[in-house]
């Protein structure tokens, strides 16, 4: 332990048996190894566990695992233990998923959220009344880390044989859901082969199971638009090398979500590590990174193109061939810095 450790709590941090991790997933296992000696994991269903009870939410495979966290945060209490919860969502989730979370939220001593607009939607819950008052923030870092060496595929030459053709490459990252507006980027492929473009869009992630019908409506959207033959979906990638070889071969990233880019996209932060630009529309409201120094200082270099958050996909379409013009960037991002500066978050509402 090191000095900067001295006097912090001890984390006892609750993860799933899955193999293939969500974002959420990912977050809490990297937490727990930046805390190093000073945190361990422990996985659902499973006792023991010592020190503050660190809790992300949403839950891999909720109904399967409906009843775990909370026994867990039952036992934990029961032996005067601390409970943390780290909200990553709440209006984004399925009514159902969000009560099933109602009775962990008296068990907690302290609940931080990924972004204020997550912040904002959990107080206007009335679950909310629930959770206790000591409440804060925590700064989402990339859950990947770009390696030196990128392997070869038979995706990653198809992107390359791409851009020699004068293909403009969009790459879109992460997991294919409604709330995320994935079928938007088919919308603006379409727009791009209108502006006398010849686009060709890869989806590098899977679409998420459980969801009825997203992946036959995304494909039929693909199709009523004339691109289905100028998209790619990767399916999981669960390697960082893959993942980065497949980002090299995208001019442009885009996003257009709901409530525009928020602090908890950690998939957009992974697409400015690639050092190309990320097109996406801005926050609702001022003040959303304020708290979030990794998000600040990628705004600042200009790696992330803010377009306005009601922008309408023309005016996407446009800040897309602009940014492709752009030169790759070379600085590396300080990936270790951000994840300390989410465990710095932990310790600071644990110390409050």
């Amino acid at each position: 332990m090191s000095r900067s450790d001295e006097g912090a709590s001890r984390l006892d941090v609750l993860i799933s048996d899955s193999a293939a991790p969500c974002g959420v997933e990912a977050f809490a296992r990297r937490l727990a190894e930046t805390a190093g000696g000073r945190a361990a994991t422990r996985e659902l269903g499973t006792g023991g566990g010592e020190g503050v009870l660190v809790i992300n939410l949403p839950v891999v495979a909720w109904k399967r695992r409906l009843a775990d966290p909370v026994i867990a945060a039952l036992k934990a209490r029961a032996r005067g233990r601390r409970v943390l919860l780290i909200l990553h969502e709440w209006a984004d989730l399925d009514w159902k998923r969000r009560v099933s979370y109602a009775p962990l939220l008296p068990l907690a001593g302290a609940i931080l959220f990924s972004a204020p607009e997550v912040a904002a939607q959990f107080a206007a819950d009335p679950l909310s009344r629930l959770a206790p008052r000591r409440r804060g923030l925590v700064p989402i870092p990339p859950n990947v880390v770009r390696p030196d060496l990128l392997p070869q595929s038979p995706l990653t030459a198809r992107l390359d044989e791409a851009r020699r053709r004068g293909q403009l490459v969009l790459g879109h990252f992460g997991s294919i859901y409604p709330r995320k507006q994935s079928t938007q980027i088919l919308d603006l492929t379409a727009a791009l082969v209108q502006r006398g473009e010849d686009p060709f869009a890869v989806f590098i992630g899977s679409f998420v199971k459980g969801q009825d019908r997203v992946e036959e409506e995304f494909m039929a959207r693909a199709a009523s638009l004339g691109v289905a033959d100028r998209i790619a979906v990767t399916g999981y990638v669960a390697d960082d090398a893959e993942l980065f070889a497949l980002f090299a071969g995208v001019d442009v990233f885009a996003y257009l979500f709901a409530e525009g880019l928020t602090s908890r996209r950690g998939s957009v932060l992974a697409c400015a590590m690639s050092g190309r630009p990320v097109v996406v529309n801005a926050p609702e409201r001022p003040g959303a990174f304020d708290h979030h120094p990794t998000y600040q200082h990628l705004l600042e270099e200009g790696r992330l193109r803010l377009v306005s958050h009601r922008a309408t996909v023309d005016e996407v379409a446009a800040a897309v061939e602009q940014a492709s013009t752009l030169p790759r960037h070379g600085a590396r991002l300080d990936v270790a810095a951000a994840w300390g500066d989410a465990l710095a978050a932990v310790d600071r509402v644990l110390a409050a």
